[in-house]
């Protein structure tokens, strides 16, 4: 399957099948075409394989009508000539990203927690793999950073995933205890310099917010409530089975999972769980180490979002109706390290995502996870 089959997949399901499909989402197909002066040609063929497949490309835009996130697909565009920047050093996963950038850049910063970075009030939480350190550069009032014991992001195994979980709800309930309104757990892996760690040694971000839960959070919850009023259905049910039914859904176990056509960045992959616990784990560690061994990611990013994780009488939002809404574990690549140009765009702030490798070349990496 390539992405651009996804049209004429659609036409092809059953009536209620595809109903269900396109009242969550908008599928186009556009074309796109230019003309290559001969002096082109040469390397447009080196480049891109031929001038056929630049003359007239195939774009992709799938829009989700519920939340109005949508993405524009052209695997094409991951042929185009990047910038390298040469002094970052190629990751692997058997090479720690612990060397410096430049003369100025401490190689690493949180290779002794202990001594180098800052106690919460509350102490510090340790787990087998992993240590909390309260962030020096507060983007919340509790918030703290999961430094893992091993420092190379590509280096993780099941257990690591396991303690990292289990340490972080350690460290909400001493965060709670610290603030009673705080109660809205995020849990966000910034994998590499790649996808967005400012320190390369591997670590996590771990957030704890007053009141309502983040935005980004507070508006699907108010999305799917939307969704299940007007339909008589769950929207994360239906979310899942709708990419199932174009091949794009997969299971984990007793856990959902699939390949978001409306991906924030490529390989969009969401899995849905009942609590941040062993089984989330295991179905977060399964799909990284098979987008990583499989499929080349070195630079990535996880979130993990889920319902209040504590009530209190003197929170806002106490009576929001959370049913339904599961524990959102999410993966996206974030392209090379040695990419010296950001992999996002003013199309993707102002307008749609842009996208540059097929959501069915992710799925292919997961098969048998």
């Amino acid at each position: 399957m390539l992405i651009t089959d996804l049209p004429e997949l659609i036409k092809q399901l059953p009536d209620v099948r595809r109903e269900r499909f396109e009242r969550i989402f908008d599928v186009q197909l556009a074309e796109g075409r230019c003309s290559i002066p001969p002096a082109m040609r040469d390397w447009v063929i080196r480049r891109f394989g031929s001038v056929e497949d630049v003359e007239c490309q195939h774009i992709v835009r799938v829009t989700n009508r519920i939340t109005w996130e949508g993405a524009l697909f052209n695997p094409l565009r991951a042929r185009r000539p990047m910038p390298r920047h040469p002094a970052v050093p190629v990751v692997n996963s058997s090479a720690s990203l612990v060397e410096p950038i430049s003369n100025n850049f401490i190689s690493d910063p949180f290779a002794d927690p202990g001594n180098t970075t800052a106690d919460d009030t509350f102490g510090r939480v340790r787990g087998d793999y992993c240590i909390t350190t309260s962030n020096i550069a507060r983007w919340d009032g509790q918030c703290a950073v999961l430094i893992f014991d091993e420092p190379d992001p590509l280096a993780f195994t099941q257990d690591h995933l396991r303690d990292y979980f289990r340490t972080a709800l350690r460290w909400a309930e001493a965060a709670h205890l610290a603030d009673l309104q705080a109660r809205h757990l995020v849990w966000m892996w910034n994998g590499g310099l790649a996808g967005g760690a400012s320190i390369a040694h591997a670590h996590a971000q771990l957030g704890l917010g007053r009141s309502s839960n983040y935005a980004s959070v507070e508006g699907l919850r108010q999305v799917a409530l939307g969704y299940s009023s007007r339909y008589g259905s769950s929207y994360f049910d239906d979310l899942h089975a709708v990419h199932d039914d174009v091949g794009l859904g997969f299971t984990h176990g007793a856990l959902r999972g699939f390949v978001n056509l409306a991906a924030v960045r490529p390989a969009d992959t969401w899995i849905l769980g009942d609590a941040l616990d062993d089984k989330l784990a295991d179905a977060v560690h399964d799909v990284l180490r098979a987008y990583v061994d499989r499929a080349g990611l070195r630079g990535f990013d996880v979130g993990v979002v889920m319902p209040p994780l504590f009530e209190d009488q003197k929170a806002g939002f106490i009576n929001a109706d959370w049913s339904g809404f599961p524990v959102i574990a999410r993966v996206v690549d974030r392209g090379s390290p040695q990419a010296a140009s950001s992999d996002v765009g003013s199309m993707d702030i102002f307008a749609q995502r842009v996208i540059s490798a097929d959501p069915y070349a992710a799925r292919e990496a997961l098969e048998n996870i």
